[in-house]
């Protein structure tokens, strides 16, 4: 029997697997952060830094203000239960989810060797090199190789091959990610780095893919099939065979919500079988653009009516709303958009425009967020918060904050070279 949900409670199940609607942890460290990766089970990486880097804003607003040292010792010292590897896109995960990705990392290794007169088949005798500099020095940056190579070879490898070879390796699990230093990853063979029971570990694929639905299904409580696929970005026909066999086993729940329509056709939909169903949600947070929450654009609009789209790559006499926009949750609803720019040198955290969405009451809200607002300039360690006259909550957001408005000419100039925004901070080419 198909169960009917109606939209609200979808999204008070939503945010609830993502970790919202908890009672804060009085002091948050290492049994935090574990809690929240056994709910959520990575953390994308990006490397724009605007306001903060993307990874460290989910934490925030799950588990508020924290210390982002300890999460790196967590997630980036060597042997230290985390790793990297594409999962949703570049992303930390616990270590022992590594083998649930060698069909990927086998796929990889088959699309790049498979190619005739392709760049791996061309450059095979790089690859040998970068295998035997790990074999012999350990973990290593690539910018420590790239010198090597140079030194060694003079002009027969430049940093992009050697960065590209570093990363096809990477892809294909040969190589795999041993700490970072000023966020720039150390690479390290994979035997050498990983324990051996996650180096031993055999998992076949239909097997393994079915444990990533499984945990896809746990983190988004409620959704539907192509929303479990994106979250690992999984292959459509085996996330379904997958799905199959989850509801076979009473695992997952078909169910229906009004609403959730594509091209006027109600979408098929499932329910976690241990998914909690709030009466009421109590949160209030700024999201990352690579949140769960938000990460899938359709699923954002389907779910929360929330039409959003990063504007880093559209110039700026043409952005709607900002630079580096993070979504304003609060409670079930997400009621606004704000950029943020840490000013670290002034000491000041720039809101450079601040919107609500159409159904929204500035007024309404503007207490809630300035809170946020505040929280977010003491966790940066800035002294001060200045609004920009730019979007239609800018004026009650001063007002709540007590401060006055600055001229909306000075908003939205790009903070940053965007030449890197939005992208990982390692490509795979």
């Amino acid at each position: 029997m198909v169960q009917n949900i109606p939209p609200a409670l979808a999204r008070r199940v939503a945010l609830a697997a993502q970790g919202f609607g908890r009672p804060r942890p009085v002091t948050v460290g290492g049994r935090a952060f574990s809690a929240l990766f056994d709910r959520i089970h990575l953390l994308q990486l990006d490397s724009v830094n605007v306001f903060e880097r993307s990874h460290y804003l989910p934490v925030l607003a799950r588990l508020g203000a924290y210390d982002r040292a300890a999460l790196d010792r967590l997630m980036f010292r060597p042997n230290s239960g985390y790793i990297e590897y594409w999962a949703h896109e570049a992303a930390v995960l616990p270590v022992d989810d590594w083998p649930l990705f060698r069909w990927r990392m086998a796929d990889r290794r088959r699309r790049y060797t498979d190619a005739p007169g392709g760049w791996v088949q061309a450059n095979g005798p790089m690859l040998d090199w970068l295998r035997a500099e790990l074999a012999e020095n350990g973990p290593l940056p690539a910018s420590r190789i790239e010198h090597d190579s140079n030194r060694r070879s003079g002009s027969w490898w430049g940093w992009s091959d050697v960065k590209r070879g570093l990363e096809m390796l990477f892809g294909w699990g040969e190589v795999v990610s041993a700490g970072r230093t000023r966020f720039e990853r150390s690479y390290g063979l994979a035997e050498h780095v990983l324990p051996p029971h996650v180096f031993d570990r055999e998992i076949p694929r239909d097997d393994a893919i079915r444990e990533l639905v499984r945990r896809s299904v746990a983190a988004h409580g409620i959704g539907t099939l192509s929303d479990f696929a994106d979250y690992y970005r999984l292959p459509s026909a085996a996330t379904k065979a997958a799905i199959r066999d989850l509801e076979d086993a009473g695992e997952v729940l078909p169910v229906r919500v009004a609403g959730w329509d594509r091209n006027g056709v109600p979408e098929r939909a499932w329910l976690h079988r241990d998914a909690r169903r709030p009466r009421r949600m109590d949160a209030a947070a700024l999201l990352s653009p690579f949140d769960p929450v938000v990460w899938r654009r359709e699923r954002a609009e389907r779910m929360f009516d929330f039409h959003y789209r990063i504007e880093i790559y559209t110039p700026q006499p043409k952005r709607v709303f900002g630079y580096y926009v993070l979504p304003v949750l609060l409670d079930d609803r997400i009621v606004g958009r704000i950029d943020l720019k840490s000013d670290r040198q002034a000491g000041v955290l720039r809101v450079q425009s601040a919107w609500t969405e159409e159904s929204v009451a500035p007024g309404s809200v503007a207490d809630r967020v300035a809170v946020l607002v505040r929280e977010a300039a003491a966790w940066q360690g800035l002294d001060d918060v200045a609004v920009v006259d730019r979007g239609t909550l800018a004026a009650e957001l001063a007002r709540a904050l007590g401060t006055r408005l600055l001229d909306g000419e000075r908003a939205d100039a790009p903070p940053i070279d965007a030449s890197s925004a939005g992208a990982p901070p390692e490509s795979t080419p």
